[in-house]
């Protein structure tokens, strides 16, 4: 794993949007065309924003897939990953096609159907982040390695709902769905690069555990450490509790 650390939240969104950039085009060059996995919340804002205004992309070689949703929530509200996906991204370039999880369809028609787009072909780059309580997508402690699976519908914990209220998502812990659909563990390890973007000192102990403590279910993100292609970009305030030796190691940006 490659880790970098930018300064703030506006450095780590340009490192990792030009970082998911110039892989797109270098793909684009051997392959008829690019399989995109894209996450959304508020670790992505600045890293969407980059990515979307970079040039020198055929967007209509690239296909995208959605990496998370709740359910039950139309594309209109505030909250919806469709919705955020549309407006910060999909709608601003010419994609060749995007893969969007409707919440509110059936979840089993949604997971086949996901499944099953997912499956065509390899997965060259996923664009994740860690939630505060680590989960990858919305797979949260304790999450499951085992499964083969592409995508579930899963429950979210107390924590992962919390995070959403308290970044604005809703506007208290009721209103925020219990469920969602999610692309699994293994889904998420099978892109050849991972690109994951971390900022903010709420996700401090999140970064840490997932880095230096054990590889455990109870820590989701942990997993990241077997993968053999990923760049896990931090700034200032998420990097904040790691060891000062872990910090050496990572390169500044």
């Amino acid at each position: 794993m490659l880790v970098k650390i930018a300064h703030d939240r506006q450095g780590l969104g340009n490192f990792s949007g030009e970082l998911a950039a110039d892989r797109i085009r270098e793909l684009l060059k051997t392959q008829p065309r690019v399989r995109l996995v894209v996450a959304t919340g508020s670790s992505q804002f600045e890293v969407l924003e980059v990515l979307s205004k970079s040039l020198g992309i055929d967007w209509s070689r690239v296909d995208g897939f959605h990496l998370d949703e709740y359910l039950g929530l139309e594309r209109t509200h505030p909250a919806s990953f469709c919705g955020y996906l549309a407006a910060r991204f999909v709608d601003l370039v010419p994609i060749g096609s995007f893969h969007f999880l409707d919440g509110k369809k059936a979840p089993a028609e949604v997971v086949e159907e996901a499944s099953r787009l997912w499956k065509q072909g390899s997965i060259d780059l996923a664009m994740i982040g860690i939630g505060e309580n680590s989960h990858l997508a919305f797979n949260d402690p304790p999450a499951d390695f085992q499964s083969r699976e592409i995508y579930h519908v899963v429950t979210l914990d107390e924590a992962c709902r919390r995070q959403q209220v308290g970044e604005g998502w809703f506007p208290n812990l009721e209103a925020c769905p219990s469920q969602a659909i999610s692309m699994t563990i293994h889904g998420i390890l099978q892109s050849k690069q991972i690109i994951c973007s971390v900022p903010d000192e709420r996700k401090a102990e999140a970064v840490a555990a997932s880095l230096e403590g054990p590889l455990t279910p109870n820590v989701p993100a942990s997993i990241l450490r077997q993968h053999s292609n990923v760049t896990l970009v931090l700034d200032d305030a998420s990097a904040s509790k790691l060891s000062s030796a872990t910090r050496a190691q990572a390169e500044r940006i």
